[in-house]
């Protein structure tokens, strides 16, 4: 990054709140050593001192790709490193500060929005961790810089496509975090075994139990770290291979219902009818009669 700052504060209109997720502000800044922190080209609401301490009325991530320095809340402090992503929350009291020996690179975005309020307290970032090590990731600054152009340009519709962005980029950064718990172990290539296993096994219900030991691992460790690893656990996502497949052969063959559960392992048909329904909203006859060519 050149040495140099950017940062553009946005007035999101009506239609880019109505997207779910919309930026309030975007920049990018490279703080040298012994700088005073954060420099003052902030509006108040984002401008803090150390002392005080600051709360956001929005949510924002800050990637920091070089340099070190420290993040504190109320409840902790945490240390930044080259590739640390800072992840702060509406409401919450924190203030962060490169350290004066080293600096550091900086880029953030500021953004609200009933989607990101959803994503927010489900699933990943519902942890609540303020710092996360993701390392150097050419596609998270990629996308960094590609949402600078959009606001940079100001085209008509770059809200919602610097909206679609950000979310990628919460997605690439849960992708990371969530694959360094598996790289290199033995456990990830186990769990892409069963997968394979279960995509060629359609057929019949699968004895989770049995599996974990053909594959030499223990029962409940392998049923934790599957479900971590595909976010669903082992039983789940046998069942959604095997009723997407029936969703195949009810829209492109004349097969019975019948015939249908059977060639897929359910006991009866009154059983897959039940299951189908539960998982698609609709009964294996009613998908037919909606989707069938």
């Amino acid at each position: 990054m050149q040495n140099e700052s950017f940062v553009k504060y946005i007035n999101a209109g009506p239609l880019d709140r109505e997207w779910g997720l919309f930026l309030n502000v975007v920049g990018y800044a490279q703080i040298p050593p012994s700088l005073i922190y954060p420099p003052k080209v902030h509006p108040s609401g984002y401008f803090f001192t150390w002392n005080k301490g600051r709360v956001l009325q929005e949510y924002q991530i800050n990637y920091i790709t070089e340099g070190s320095g420290i993040l504190e809340t109320n409840t902790d402090q945490f240390p930044v490193v080259p590739g640390s992503m800072l992840l702060l929350r509406p409401g919450m009291w924190h203030r962060y500060r490169p350290d004066s020996n080293t600096g550091w690179n900086e880029h953030y975005l500021g953004f609200s929005g009933e989607f990101c309020t959803h994503l927010f307290h489900e699933g990943f970032f519902a942890s609540g961790k303020p710092v996360l090590y993701v390392g150097f990731q050419e596609k998270i600054l990629k996308l960094f810089f590609e949402i600078i152009q959009l606001v940079k340009d100001e085209k008509t519709g770059h809200q919602q496509v610097s909206a679609a962005k950000t979310i990628l980029m919460l997605s690439e950064i849960l992708s990371v975090v969530r694959n360094q718990e598996f790289a290199g172990k033995s456990i990830e290539r186990t769990i892409r075994k069963a997968c394979l296993y279960f995509r060629e096994n359609l057929d019949t219900n699968v004895n989770i139990e049995e599996l974990a030991a053909e594959l030499n691992v223990g029962y409940s460790y392998f049923r934790q770290m599957f479900r971590k690893y595909t976010g669903i656990s082992p039983t789940q996502y046998h069942l959604s291979l095997r009723i997407q497949k029936a969703k195949d052969l009810l829209v492109s063959t004349n097969q019975s219902f019948k015939e249908i559960a059977l060639d897929l392992g359910f006991e009866s048909y009154f059983y897959f009818s039940r299951i189908f329904k539960d998982k698609t909203g609709q009964s294996p006859m009613e998908f037919r009669k909606e989707h069938h060519q």
